[in-house]
């Protein structure tokens, strides 16, 4: 189990000033570095952080907490002389003579916000040699001007804090004390960390040259004055001088410590850090990522120079087979027509036509589809109890051997396609001309039954009456003007014979006159040559005109 670093959500953070929380968390985060590097030294090394010029407030570990136990809540809050400000979450105090060295420096340089003190086997090996810090290593030409004092065990006299203004100077970011060890100042927490880090490599390097090669004078120096400079001023250009061209610009170890941070949090120490910039970039698209819809599953980009293991493309071969029918093999084209005005002359006007594609490569068949979901081509928005009707009328029709071509496609219809001409019907039409009236609509109930004893009549024993009414009816044909009072008599003489054979009660026959005849007829004469009526089935044959004429004269 780890601790976390970042324990301040359920804290009272009411008596913190604008931006102590996250420094806090990065003090915490330095501490716990340096437990992972080695660097702790019990309780006799310190790292402090400056949250306030105006108040002088510096934030400290208490004596007693290992490097390991630092969270953000249990650090305390004291002033430049050393009286706590905010205890934190623990009732320890601090070590007066190990925080005399930090509020030393902290008087003496405004500009200093952190302050690192470590003296591990290496940097109090090296600051115990009269030759200091030699330049035989690149960290070592890092660091810049490096001062040296003779440390006493404390800073608590003025004469000492002013002789120690005078080695640091202005510009001195590393300080060496005299048989104790290494002080790295910087005006942010990552600049402090990237000058202690180097000090500490750099101790490291001549401690073990100096081991080999058994004295200074078997050691090859730097010329300071040829390299110092340039690698002084390429190391503080901020990210090791590869950000020179970034929009991203980074100050002296910032991109290093954001790192460092990104493994504490890896690690599980959740340390509140506030990152700058994020380490994983956006997926850029393909640039066909538009062009493909999103139902398509079986399209993929490949690298060609990638060769495919046998595996991989056997399955890609089968997914190319069961894709191979979806679909179709035919290719239409999508072609605007002139229409063709009555006069035979051609009109300006244009139809939509779909024409088979002579070449189908010139044409893209489409991409293709792998169904998977049952309702993939359903609309969006669509009502899922009428999705289930249709599906249920379907198995009913294929379980009973109804195959139809299923819904219609609305998706060609606003289309115009070319028709042969059709005969005029007047089914449904209000053009249509009127339906002859329905004999039976005027009777009532009682003469439809007396009707239908007689019908019953008919059949038992008068079928000879009806078949010669019949007869005599059918050959009765309407053919011009001359015939009509021809008709006319004729029909007197039926209607006076079924009267005396048989009795029929209350059935009327009407006789159209010859006035609503002529009308009916057309200017020639002939029913035949009018568009809106309809050709009669028979016509009377020449003959049988001559044979009536003789009778009427007999008559």
């Amino acid at each position: 189990m780890v601790t976390p670093i970042n324990d301040l959500p359920g804290a009272d953070t009411s008596s913190y000033v604008k931006g102590e929380k996250l420094t806090r968390c990065k003090l915490a985060s330095l501490y716990r570095l340096a437990d992972l590097l080695g660097w702790a030294h019990l309780a006799n090394t310190y790292i402090s952080v400056r949250i306030s010029k105006e108040q002088d407030h510096i934030i400290i570990i208490p004596r007693g907490l290992s490097f390991s136990e630092a969270t953000a809540s249990n650090l305390v809050k004291v002033n430049i002389i050393g009286e706590v400000v905010d205890q934190g979450s623990t009732n320890l105090k601090i070590d007066h003579t190990g925080f005399s060295p930090h509020a030393a420096i902290y008087s003496t340089r405004p500009d200093v916000k952190c302050v690192i003190h470590i003296h591990t086997l290496a940097t109090a090996a090296v600051s115990s040699m009269k030759c200091g810090i030699l330049p035989i290593s690149q960290e070592s030409l890092i660091l810049g001007d490096v001062a040296y004092y003779d440390y006493q065990g404390s800073l608590d006299e003025q004469e000492e804090r002013i002789q120690l203004q005078k080695i640091l100077g202005p510009s001195c970011k590393v300080l060496v004390l005299r048989n104790h060890g290494v002080v790295a100042l910087g005006e942010t927490v990552e600049e402090a960390f990237h000058y202690i880090f180097n000090v500490q490599i750099a101790c490291q390097i001549q401690v073990k040259a100096l081991a080999g090669a058994g004295g200074v004078d078997n050691l090859l120096m730097l010329d300071l004055q040829k390299y110092k400079p340039v690698t002084h001023n390429v190391a503080m250009t901020g990210g090791g001088g590869v950000n020179m061209g970034s929009h991203q610009k980074w100050k002296i170890g910032e991109l290093e410590f954001e790192g460092l941070m990104r493994t504490l949090d890896n690690l599980g120490y959740r340390t509140g850090y506030a990152y700058r910039q994020p380490l994983i970039r956006e997926k850029p698209r393909h640039k066909s990522d538009v062009e493909i819809p999103a139902t398509v599953t079986a399209f993929s980009f490949e690298d060609d120079t990638v060769p495919l293991s046998p595996l991989k493309y056997m399955a890609q071969r089968q997914q190319r087979e069961k894709t191979r029918w979806l679909n179709s093999p035919n290719t239409y084209m999508k072609v605007n027509m002139p229409e063709e005005s009555r006069n035979g002359e051609t009109s300006p006007r244009t139809k939509i036509t779909w024409m088979k594609a002579e070449d189908s490569s010139k044409v893209s068949s489409g991409t293709p589809i792998k169904i998977e979901d049952p309702n993939q081509f359903v609309p969006l928005n669509t009502n899922p109890n009428e999705v289930l009707e249709k599906r249920n009328k379907i198995r009913e029709q294929n379980r009973y051997d109804l195959k139809t071509a299923g819904p219609q496609s609305q998706l060609l219809a606003g289309i115009v396609v070319d028709k042969p001409p059709s005969t005029m019907q007047f089914e449904d039409d209000d053009l249509a001309p009127p339906a002859p009236p329905n004999p039976f609509s005027h009777l009532t109930e009682g003469e439809l039954e007396e009707y239908k004893k007689t019908v019953e009549r008919k059949q038992q024993g008068l079928e000879e009456n009806h078949e010669l009414f019949s007869k005599s009816f059918t050959s009765i044909v309407v053919n011009g003007r001359d015939d009509v009072r021809d008709v006319e008599d004729e029909l007197a003489k039926q209607v006076s014979r079924l009267t005396t054979s048989t009795t029929i009660e209350n059935i009327e026959i009407t006789i159209k006159s010859p006035e609503k005849i002529e009308e009916v007829l057309s200017p020639e004469g002939s029913p035949s040559k009018s568009p809106s009526k309809k050709k009669k089935k028979f016509r009377t044959p020449s003959f049988l005109k001559k044979n009536k004429k003789k009778e009427k004269a007999k008559a």
